[in-house]
């Protein structure tokens, strides 16, 4: 089964994929793909209403409607980093995986326009396998209890701005959390629709050149292990989602470096999930330019002065 939502940002609704021109309706029976439709049973409680209602044919045209992110704001965004081993055989294989978390509020629909922050210059792209979870888990015992927490799988564009991530202070965070940094989609494939998710081709081209062409077998850490993994550190909770690493060619990786620029588009793709595009702008471009909030002064007692 594949789950999408469609409509206007803010307003999508839930729908199952029938085919590449049609969805079934389901917002009559779920009012979103949220925490408490996965912690409910997810996936699992639309079976046979889907299957009737693809039996009496109420099938609807996508008719250009826009495609969200598959799943609403997670409770959290985590992602693992350098999970993909690489041509060089010196490298070293962790015994961990890098962990950092993203905003939720960089979750965006797999076509918005992907928009580069103030003060950026080195904004990068990542194509990346993600897990979706399917019910609450933490201290799992083991990859098996893992793998029965997966609601599904999805595909992520983590985008990253790079002299945010690694100069600003050591917090990986400030380089991923930015507005529609996080495109995912088109749909949540479960489990069964995806077989293997150790086998899975990603890539993506950058101003239609081909920059990332991997596959999911060359992680170092497979979906389960870091669901596993990271259980045994916090409570990953239904509708979580997790991002499982990049193969090589993402900006940083080219020699010279490369790095995204207002006009540029991106497509990504991975096998069973899908397709990306992304069209690149800029916050003042986008219009997406919030004023800082100025805080009124405060006496040296830390009280505020009083109105004159």
């Amino acid at each position: 089964m594949q789950l999408m939502r469609i409509g206007p940002a803010g307003s999508e609704r839930p729908v199952v994929r029938n085919d590449a021109h049609t969805y079934i309706d389901v917002g009559d029976l779920v009012d979103d793909y949220n925490t408490a439709f996965f912690a409910a049973g997810g996936p699992a409680l639309l079976l046979e209403a889907v299957a009737e209602r693809r039996a009496a044919g109420r099938l609807h045209p996508f008719d250009g409607r826009r495609i969200g992110a598959p799943i609403a704001r997670p409770h959290q965004i985590l992602g693992v980093g350098a999970n993909y081993r690489t041509a060089d055989s010196n490298q070293s294989t962790p015994e961990e995986p890098l962990v950092f978390t993203k905003a939720p509020n960089s979750l965006c629909g797999p076509n918005d326009d992907l928009i580069i922050p103030l003060g950026s210059h080195h904004t990068d792209w990542e194509v990346e396998l993600a897990i979706v979870i399917g019910s609450r888990s933490h201290y799992l015992a083991d990859t098996h209890e893992a793998l029965a927490a997966i609601a599904g799988y999805v595909l992520v564009n983590d985008i990253s701005e790079r002299a945010f991530q690694r100069e600003r202070g050591g917090q990986w965070l400030k380089g991923k959390s930015a507005p529609t940094f996080t495109p995912c989609g088109p749909w949540l494939s479960t489990p069964d629709s995806v077989g293997d998710p150790v086998d899975l081709n990603l890539w993506l081209e950058h101003n239609a050149t081909r920059r990332q062409d991997g596959n999911s077998r060359d992680m170092i850490f497979s979906p389960a292990w870091i669901v596993h993994h990271l259980s045994q550190f916090m409570a990953l909770e239904p509708g979580d989602l997790i991002s499982t690493g990049t193969p090589f060619g993402a900006g940083k990786d080219l020699a010279p470096p490369q790095y995204l620029a207002p006009g540029d588009t991106l497509t990504c793709g991975a096998d069973r999930l899908g397709i990306q595009h992304q069209r690149v702008t800029s916050a003042e471009q986008s219009g997406y330019h919030v004023r800082p909030c100025r805080r009124r002064p405060r006496s040296r007692a830390g009280t505020r002065r009083p109105r004159g």
